[in-house]
């Protein structure tokens, strides 16, 4: 951000017509709730694909075939299982522990109103999404219990944000390394949550790459908000001012 300033100093000039941090915040939110409609806009793209049985949408019926086709008592129980990694209980029950855990690291209540923004606000965006789409589920051959209706995968868009979160929280302090592999697996996590839900045969291929599109879009919003891994809310408004003031003569 620092850098970005002074390699732009046209930026500076604009930014200096907000003295006060309440109306530059307001632009901070504004990015990154436009950046979940964007997210909400790509959403769209897969359902005119499905609407014209087109793209992706494809592949939507031949993949749930060949799931159905092919599942067995085993298989179905080790997917079971890793879907649960995108359940409700799963997911927060996590997020519950790891919160408390960096709490009692850093003793810093910014921590909790992160996690609490992205946990339970994708929550409320992907049932929002599928109360507007009302896409019906598969009925090949459902392997699994299941509620609601189909578009977005929820398990998907809480695996994808919840996971993300969490390696995002708890790799802050520590080396690119163990980033990387937090990262990698919060990745791993909601793609192979993602896969299950096709396996199952409760969702549609193109249910949960848009689920994971949603999630991920979602928890960088709020990661914008919060100024990143410094975990601060309105942060990149705070460095920009001092930018701003160190500018003036």
């Amino acid at each position: 951000m620092r850098h970005f300033l002074r390699e732009h100093p046209v930026v500076v000039r604009l930014l200096k017509r907000h003295p006060s941090p309440s109306p530059a915040t307001a632009e901070v939110l504004g990015v990154a709730a436009a950046g979940v409609l964007v997210a909400t806009a790509a959403t769209g793209v897969l359902l005119l694909m499905i609407r014209t049985r087109t793209g992706v949408a494809r592949a939507d019926t031949p993949l749930a075939e060949w799931a159905a086709d092919n599942a067995t008592a085993t298989s179905t129980d080790v997917l079971r299982s890793i879907s649960d990694l995108g359940g409700t209980n799963v997911v927060v029950m996590a997020a519950l522990a790891v919160t408390a855990f960096e709490v009692f690291r850093d003793r810093r209540w910014a921590v909790p109103m992160f996690v609490t923004l992205v946990v339970g606000g994708q929550f409320l965006l992907s049932n929002g999404i599928k109360l507007i789409v009302d896409r019906a589920r598969p009925s090949i051959s459902p392997l699994t219990g299941f509620a609601g209706t189909s578009f977005p995968s929820g398990h998907s868009v809480a695996a994808a944000a919840t996971w993300a979160c969490l390696a995002f929280v708890l790799g802050r302090r520590r080396n690119r390394h163990v980033r990387a592999v937090l990262q990698g697996t919060a990745v791993g996590i909601a793609v192979a949550v993602a896969t299950t839900r096709v396996a199952l045969g409760v969702h549609w291929t193109t249910d949960v790459l848009a689920g994971l599109f949603v999630g991920w879009a979602w928890f960088a919003a709020c990661a914008i908000a919060f100024g990143g891994r410094v975990l601060q809310f309105g942060e990149p408004v705070e460095i920009a001012e001092e930018e701003v003031a160190a500018s003036v003569p």
